[in-house]
C-alpha cells in the first residue's frame, strides 16, 4: 500500500538517499499530562476502583509506558520516572510484613488515592470548562455599523368616519359604567286621598279645582287626579256638575245636599 503520492504516482518505498531526521516527527497515541493523568487513564480503561487499587498491575502497566518513553528525552519523562518510585515504594510496603505501630498508621495507597481523586475533580472541571462556548473558536462576535439614518415619524392619517366610530365607542362604555338613583317620590296617591276626605266638610260641596296646588307642578295635579279617582272607585265622594263645561264640585258620598243649595254660597264665596 503507498504511503504517499507524489505528481500522482504512488509511492511504496523509500528512497535510499532520504534522510529524515530522529527529532522530525513524533506521534503520541495517547497523550498525558502528567504522571496522575497516566494512572487515572490506566484505573478507567480497566474500570477499577479508585479507592482499591491493585497496585502490582498498575505498576506493571505503568512501567509498560515507561519503557515506551525511553526514546524521548529524559527531562520529560523525570516526573514519570518519580512516580514509578512512588509506585514501588508502596507495592514494596504492601508485600512487606506489616508491625501494629505500621498498621495504625493506615494503608500505604491512601495518599495517592487522595492525589488520584483531587486530580480527578480538577481534570473534570476543567473539561467542564473547555465544553463551554468560546469566543473565537465557537462563536465568533459581529459589528455591524447601521447606516445613519433619520426616520421622521408622521401623524396618522385619521378620516372623519373613524373619528365618529371612536366617538361612538367611547360614548357606549360610558354607557356601561352610567348608573341611576332610585328614590320614593314626595308625593303619595294614599296620602293625596286622606287629605281630600278631610277637606269635604259635611255635607258641602268643594270646588274640584281647590284640590290642586300650584306649587307642586305637574306631579301634584296628576296625584291630585288619581286621588280623586280613587275615592269615586271607592264610592267615598261624588262629582257633581250643573252643566256641561260647568265649573265641577265634589262632595262626600251619601251627603243630602244638592248642588241647587250650594251654588249661591260657593258663587258668594266666589265674590268674597
Amino acid at each position: 500500500m503507498p504511503f504517499a503520492y507524489v505528481q500522482g504516482e504512488a509511492v511504496t518505498t523509500l528512497p535510499k538517499d532520504l534522510y529524515i531526521p530522529p527529532d522530525a516527527l513524533e506521534v503520541f497515541l495517547e497523550a498525558f499530562e502528567g504522571p496522575l493523568d497516566l494512572l487515572l487513564y490506566l484505573i478507567r480503561r480497566q474500570n477499577l476502583d479508585i479507592l482499591d487499587i491493585p497496585i502490582a498491575e498498575i505498576t506493571r502497566q505503568y512501567m509498560e509506558y515507561i519503557e515506551l518513553m525511553q526514546d524521548m528525552r529524559l527531562e520529560l519523562a523525570a516526573e514519570y520516572l518519580v512516580m514509578a518510585a512512588m509506585l514501588a515504594e508502596i507495592k514494596s510496603r504492601m508485600l512487606l510484613p506489616r508491625h501494629v505501630e505500621e498498621e495504625e498508621e493506615g494503608d500505604p495507597r491512601a495518599e495517592l488515592v487522595r492525589r488520584l481523586q483531587e486530580y480527578e475533580r480538577y481534570k473534570q472541571a476543567a473539561e467542564d470548562i473547555d465544553q463551554l462556548p468560546r469566543v473565537d473558536r465557537d462563536v465568533f462576535p459581529v459589528n455591524i455599523q447601521a447606516p445613519d439614518k433619520r426616520v421622521v415619524r408622521r401623524p396618522p392619517e385619521v378620516s372623519l368616519q373613524e373619528l365618529l366610530v371612536a366617538a361612538k365607542q367611547a360614548m357606549m362604555r360610558a354607557e356601561m359604567f352610567s348608573h341611576h338613583h332610585v328614590q320614593m317620590e314626595p308625593l303619595s296617591v294614599r296620602e293625596r286621598m286622606s287629605m281630600v276626605l278631610e277637606r269635604l266638610d259635611g255635607d258641602e260641596f268643594t270646588p274640584f279645582t281647590s284640590l290642586f296646588r300650584t306649587g307642586e307642578g305637574r306631579m301634584g295635579v296628576v296625584v291630585s287626579l288619581l286621588a280623586v279617582l280613587e275615592l269615586i272607585k271607592e264610592s267615598l265622594i261624588e262629582l257633581v256638575q250643573s252643566e256641561p263645561f260647568a265649573p265641577i264640585y265634589i262632595k262626600a258620598a251619601g251627603a243630602a245636599a244638592t248642588l241647587d243649595e250650594q251654588e249661591p254660597s260657593v258663587a258668594a264665596a266666589g265674590d268674597a
